[in-house]
């Protein structure tokens, strides 16, 4: 089958190329140069921003089913421009949803637990959202494009993604690693709930939502397990072995552009109904996360 994976530069989009070349024939759409670690798939630069580009390297792959993870991602980056925000996000999805309309596609489009506000979670997928800055806002209305659009669509939402593989970007959980391991203290919300979502788990679900099942709507496919950061950083710390302090803080208290949902997590009930690939509980995420760390050393 021809699989096509937008954001293949970046935590889940690396993960779910790496899964679907070894089966399907594979195009990874990213901006800029690749970041792929050797795969059997082509590469496309194309940006999500400018309005054209993504959907004629869809249409001219002539791709049967598409996970979209591509996104603009940097919440405070979001609030500093809006614009560039909605570009990504909004136009992006609605680059990739058009491709998949016109070429009668499957469609797999990631979004993020940020669509809610954060007031009463955690969240089932039928809790109406209710987006809050930049970030969340485009979010959301990038859902709502590929489910208008697209007959054949599921929108997959994940939160706090982290990946230790060689090369990723880094997140909250790498940096808790970083920090600790240099005798650094670590500041974590201790306000704020969230579901972690390993990379490599996410990937696994999302190929099997795309590929495997006929399934359309809204599914949680984020980590098994609700916490706050200042717990889920004690847990990276416990499992690594560091000592170190981790110094709680209140969203309130630190100057942030965009605002933070914080009784957030979402309810993955339904994914664990309907998947083979389970959602991780926290400490099953985080034993693969240490895995993968262990990988950088030999890389």
């Amino acid at each position: 089958m021809r699989v096509a994976v937008t954001g293949a530069n970046g935590l889940v989009g690396v993960e779910a190329v790496a899964r679907l070349a070894r089966v399907h024939e594979v195009l990874a759409i990213g901006r800029g140069p690749s970041r792929l670690p050797p795969v059997a798939a082509t590469y496309a630069d194309a940006d999500l921003g400018d309005g054209r580009s993504v959907e004629a390297a869809l249409r001219d792959f002539r791709a049967e089913a598409i996970l979209h993870a591509g996104a603009m991602t940097d919440v405070d980056g979001c609030e500093r421009d809006p614009e560039g925000a909605w570009r990504v996000n909004v136009g992006g999805s609605e680059q990739v949803a058009r491709a998949c309309r016109a070429l009668a596609a499957r469609l797999v489009a990631v979004s993020t637990d940020y669509v809610f506000d954060g007031e009463r979670g955690p969240y089932r997928e039928d809790d109406v959202p209710n987006p809050r800055g930049a970030y969340a806002r485009t979010k959301r209305v990038g859902e709502e494009a590929a489910l208008l659009l697209v007959p054949d669509c599921a929108v997959a939402r994940v939160a706090v993604v982290y990946s230790g593989r060689p090369g990723a970007k880094p997140t909250f959980a790498t940096g808790i690693v970083e920090k600790l391991s240099r005798g650094e203290p670590v500041k974590a919300f201790s306000d704020q709930l969230v579901s972690t979502t390993l990379a490599a788990n996410a990937a696994e679900m999302l190929c099997e939502l795309l590929l495997e099942t006929s399934f359309r709507g809204v599914l949680h496919t984020s980590g098994a397990t609700v916490l706050d950061r200042v717990d889920f950083a004690r847990r990276v710390a416990a499992r690594f072995g560091l000592a170190g302090e981790i110094v709680p803080v209140k969203t309130a208290d630190v100057k942030l552009p965009a605002p933070r949902p914080l009784r957030g997590g979402l309810v993955v009930e339904r994914a664990q109904a309907l998947l083979r690939a389970k959602p991780l509980d926290v400490d099953a995420q985080l034993e693969r996360f240490h895995a993968e760390w262990a990988m950088r050393g030999r890389a």
